[in-house]
């Protein structure tokens, strides 16, 4: 994976950098705070105090084209537009900006975000879908409607192969793998004649709320 140069080491900024480091990521963190830099040197490959706002220091730490930035400034608006705007000038290719709000995010990508993330709304949606689909694990939205996620199979799945229960003319949604508890392994496009297994989890894609229908 290319070099991951993380700008800002609030909470969100010093996991990721801790995250990508402990995957083996090359991690350069930087802050203008000379504690928080102290507290990261050991979860990253490069911890540099400076000002993440001052083009002329991105500019000598040495940030490549290819390098992905990930900018963090919690709800300093003003620091993580003008961040943006030099990494754009620098002909940065991939910078993604944590934004608190739709309202910050619709301005970073205006100035050349090419990700902004809302890890609170994110998050929020969620555990709500937790709540609202008990037995979905875990899901990337693909689209506003589209998602993959994974999904435990209700008891009356169990026992029966994909073809015996019509899930896309029942529900509207494919299942694109399966991963097997026993033995664990994962079935890329499983055949029609699968039987399903209580410890078995599908990947299934599909509008949210078909795949909500399945409880």
């Amino acid at each position: 994976m290319k070099r991951v140069i993380v700008i800002g080491l609030g909470i969100f900024g010093f996991n990721i950098t801790k995250d990508l480091y402990e995957n083996g990521i090359e991690v350069i963190a930087i802050d203008k705070d000379k504690e928080i830099i102290q507290k990261i040197r050991d979860y990253s490959t490069k911890a540099i105090l400076a000002d993440g706002t001052d083009k002329e220091v991105m500019e000598s730490i040495g940030i490549q084209e290819d390098d992905v930035v990930i900018v963090s400034f919690g709800e300093d608006l003003a620091a993580a537009t003008l961040i943006t705007l030099h990494l754009k000038e620098m002909k940065i290719k991939h910078i993604i900006v944590k934004a608190p709000n739709e309202d910050h995010k619709h301005v970073l990508e205006k100035v050349g975000a090419t990700e902004v993330v809302i890890p609170e709304k994110e998050m929020a949606d969620k555990i709500a879908k937790s709540l609202i689909s008990p037995n979905v694990l875990d899901y990337i939205p693909l689209s506003e409607d589209y998602t993959i996620c994974e999904l435990v199979p209700p008891p009356g799945f169990m026992g029966k192969t994909i073809a015996e229960l019509h899930l896309r003319s029942r529900y509207h949604i494919e299942v694109i793998a399966v991963r097997e508890v026993l033995p664990e392994r994962i079935i890329m496009v499983p055949r029609a004649d699968f039987v399903i297994k209580d410890s078995d989890i599908l990947v299934v894609i599909g509008k949210e709320k078909d795949i909500q229908k399945i409880k």
